[in-house]
């Protein structure tokens, strides 16, 4: 049976409404009109952030440098195995990494410790509760990274898989029983926590 319009209904037809668009997950940010954003935070922020500083500059360089760096280098590494054969083990080339992958986050955390006391402290922050909060935020943190060196060992800290070096099994007691990447949580609350403090 089929249904046709009559007069009165091709005469008006129906309600046309605008439908809000749904943004999906695949369908990124090209639905979002960014002229209805409210951007004032950003304009406050440049009050206390001073990004022409040149240790600010020097801080930021530092820590997108260090990841970029290693990872480059591991991948590197297990492509060729250049370092294990320039140092004669893959051990020793594990070990000469680690080392230098240390060596580049005291730079990245002097400079970073550097960087923040050139920059305008926000009133908010004055507090000592906002001060132990950082404090608290360090030891937890530190507690993240120290617990997982010592449940990875060095080798398993600082990429020992790139080398070839892998471990028996995998490791899940504390801190990885609590979250997948204890060490990047630990330097995430180590760092917020300098900042605060």
């Amino acid at each position: 049976m089929s249904h046709s319009l009559g007069a009165a209904d091709r005469q008006n037809p129906p309600d046309q409404t605008k439908h809000t668009v749904i943004l999906d997950c695949c369908g990124g940010l090209n639905n979002v009109d960014y002229s209805e954003m409210d951007l004032t935070f950003l304009g406050g922020l440049r009050n206390y952030v001073d990004p022409h500083n040149s240790s600010f500059v020097l801080a930021v360089i530092a820590i997108i440098f260090n990841p970029l760096f290693w990872n480059l280098v591991a991948r590197w590494e297990h492509h060729t195995r250049g370092l294990s054969r320039l140092f004669g083990s893959p051990y020793l080339a594990c070990y000469c990494l680690g080392f230098v992958i240390i060596l580049l986050n005291l730079y990245r955390s002097h400079s970073m410790t550097v960087a923040m006391k050139t920059q305008t402290r926000w009133t908010v922050l004055e507090g000592t509760e906002i001060f132990y909060a950082g404090v608290a935020l360090m030891v937890f943190g530190t507690l993240l990274v120290v617990s997982s060196f010592l449940a990875l060992g060095f080798t398993g800290t600082f990429l020992g898989d790139y080398f070839g070096i892998l471990m028996d099994e995998k490791v899940t007691g504390f801190p990885f029983n609590i979250t997948e990447n204890p060490m990047y949580w630990g330097s995430t609350a180590n760092y917020l926590g300098l900042a605060l403090m």
